[in-house]
């Protein structure tokens, strides 16, 4: 009789630890997506016809648990076409109700350059394009943080030509 007690015993310990994890992976996975902005532009040195640049990203945390990444990856459209991506192994960690700058250099080949140059003359009436920045920090719990920034561009009409 009383190994049926212990027996039931913990069960129903196993049975509330497993619910407490549940709960917890629950809290883990309800977060607030990261908000992320481009902070900053520089050119950097290509290959032959390729364009470069230093890309700067300030990543917000509104979250109460800090987020560890071990890489970021990026994709730029504009006029909803791929422009540029980069890939980058920086490490690091956003911290809980945090921010931090990561700098990934990305790459635009020169056709895709050309290409862009031609929908920017048919869009030079409004000097408005449409950009999306789509990206994800590698690691942590769940193995990734995808993020997505999207809105317009607004070029001088003077600026239009230098492209």
């Amino acid at each position: 009789m009383i190994s049926h007690r212990v027996s039931r015993l913990i069960r129903l310990l196993l049975f509330v630890a497993a619910l407490v994890s549940l709960g917890g992976c629950a809290g883990m996975f309800g977060h607030d997506p990261l908000r992320v902005s481009v902070a900053g532009i520089e050119p950097l040195a290509g290959q032959g016809m390729e364009m470069r640049f230093s890309l700067k990203l300030r990543v917000q945390n509104p979250n109460e648990a800090p987020i560890d990444f071990s890489g970021v990856a990026v994709e730029l459209e504009l006029n909803g076409k791929t422009f540029a991506t980069g890939v980058s192994d920086q490490a690091g960690t956003v911290p809980r109700f945090g921010e931090t700058v990561i700098a990934v250099p990305l790459t635009v080949p020169a056709f895709t350059a050309v290409r862009q140059a031609f929908a920017f003359a048919d869009s030079a009436q409004t000097g408005q394009f449409p950009y999306v920045l789509r990206g994800r920090l590698a690691g942590g719990v769940t193995g990734a943080t995808r993020f997505i920034d999207q809105g317009t561009l607004a070029l001088p009409m003077g600026d239009i030509g230098g492209l």
